[in-house]
């Protein structure tokens, strides 16, 4: 796993030994941030960003790359969370990036909103709809936040009414949804 542009392009990512977390592949992060890129409402550079169900991180840490400002990482898997702080140390990211050890489902109060949130809960479990509620009530998204959400490519999808869906993609196993918080 490499981080694919940006400052830190080819940057290697450490990554889990084991099955216990699925990494968002170099590809379908590529994909992803191509779609981000070509997006007139938005511009990562400066943007403040919040990866939740961060896994390895890769998703945040390529938003850094890319010119994020800053990046909070959201995860409460004690493996993952080693995982997140080496890659962090490993890319000497340590000023723009922070670990919070909590369930993505039950956030403390947001300090301010982010411009851009990520989403990967494993598949299948009915993780995103309590995470985006969460994100919302908590004051982590104010509109028009971006929202990148990967699920299973045939999981029954649901969320909140407060949430649109911009653009969808597929990719083998996986869904992304591009999604925007309303008013």
């Amino acid at each position: 796993m490499r981080i694919v542009a940006g400052a830190l392009k080819g940057r290697r990512l450490s990554s889990p030994k084991d099955n216990c977390i699925r990494p968002t592949s170099d590809r379908l992060r590529e994909s992803l941030f191509n779609r981000l890129a070509h997006r007139d409402d938005f511009d990562i550079a400066g943007a403040r960003v919040a990866d939740l169900f961060a896994g390895t991180g890769a998703l945040g840490l390529e938003a850094l790359s890319r010119g994020a400002a800053e990046a909070v990482f959201v995860e409460q898997s004690r493996a993952a969370i080693r995982l997140i702080r080496d890659n962090i140390a490993a890319l000497g990211l340590e000023d723009r990036a922070r670990v919070l050890a909590v369930d993505a489902r039950k956030l403390p109060a947001a300090a301010s909103p982010f411009n851009l949130v990520f989403l990967d809960p494993p598949y299948g479990k009915g993780l995103l709809p309590p995470a985006l509620a969460a994100l919302r009530s908590q004051g982590w998204l104010q509109p028009p936040s971006l929202i990148g959400a990967e699920i299973g490519a045939e999981e029954a999808l649901s969320f909140p009414a407060d949430f649109t869906i911009d653009n969808e993609f597929h990719a083998g196993r996986s869904r992304i949804l591009l999604m925007r918080v309303l008013n």
